[in-house]
């Protein structure tokens, strides 16, 4: 077996069929490649999906399903079940396109034993996809990005094999072992062929407060990063360094705070957000971010 994708879902029903079908679509031998699913507890129709993807696939399929538990320990159940040289993480929001495990393996075969970042492009819908060409528009400096990127199965062993599961809310679990990876001399390539495509619809007013929530999280989960591996790397990424700090404390001011609430505060709650709404939004969750990494840092 040459590659494993891994994934985990939890109350992704609506996408996780499609994902799946991507994941059995691909243009490698069907022998070549698994797929690998860790159902984290999902209270929805994700088990009936489940069993339709059975029916369909057309490479070896293992599911998991467990009691929710949180993205890092899902991944670690999925991990040990993996049977391929490399393993390829995706999220269950993440579309691979046909060539998606032929490119990690072509990098692989090219660069030998690296991390393989792929090219990830956001996409409002999975039933209207942008042409599947990758552009710096859709740029990220993350080096270890759960969403498109591989690894062989010995250097993940070597890093220690596992996510730090006291990572246990929103974000940075996957920074985190990419950060194990790197102070082992692990080298990374990017793979712009490697295309997956990421469901990134606009926000509704419904989502706002599930935006500030996770900011949070990830705020508080933040520290706990900079605690295990305290460097300027580190830092810099979650935005704890003196320029960053100033820019948090400008978006904290309570007049602002309550300007931005006002304008979001319009919206109805199944009304997509308009791009000055957006904006505003946005900011906001810089403010509750910043709000939490302080409180979380006290």
């Amino acid at each position: 077996m040459k590659l494993s994708i891994q994934l985990c879902t939890y109350k992704r029903a609506q996408l996780l069929g499609r994902v799946l079908e991507a994941c059995f679509d691909q243009t490698l031998p069907h022998d070549a490649y698994e797929v690998v699913l860790v159902n984290d507890g999902s209270p929805d129709d994700t088990p009936a999906v489940i069993e339709r993807a059975r029916r369909i696939a057309t490479c070896r399929f293992t599911v998991i399903d467990q009691a929710n538990a949180g993205l890092a320990k899902a991944r670690n159940a999925g991990i040990p079940l993996c049977t391929g040289e490399r393993i390829a993480f995706i999220d269950d929001d993440v579309l691979p396109t046909p060539l998606f495990a032929a490119e990690h393996l072509r990098s692989d075969a090219k660069h030998g034993d690296v991390v393989v970042r792929g090219a990830v492009i956001n996409t409002e819908s999975f039933d209207a996809l942008p042409t599947p060409v990758w552009t710096l528009s859709n740029y990220s400096a993350n080096w270890f990005w759960t969403s498109n990127v591989s690894v062989r199965r010995s250097r993940l062993d070597a890093a220690g094999g596992r996510f730090d599961e006291s990572f246990s809310e929103y974000g940075w679990e996957d920074i985190e072992l990419g950060l194990r990876l790197r102070a082992i001399g692990t080298k990374a390539v990017f793979n712009r062929r490697a295309v997956a495509f990421h469901w990134k619809p606009r926000p509704k007013g419904t989502n706002v407060e599930g935006m500030l929530r996770q900011v949070r999280a990830q705020a508080r989960t933040a520290v706990r990063l900079e605690r295990l591996h305290p460097n300027w790397r580190v830092g810099l990424a979650i935005g704890d360094t003196p320029p960053q700090r100033l820019l948090g404390e400008l978006l904290r001011n309570p007049g602002l705070v309550a300007r931005l609430e006002r304008v979001v505060g319009t919206t109805s709650a199944d009304q997509k957000l308009s791009g000055a709404k957006l904006a505003a939004a946005r900011l906001l969750a810089g403010a509750a971010y910043y709000d939490e990494l302080s409180r979380a840092k006290r």
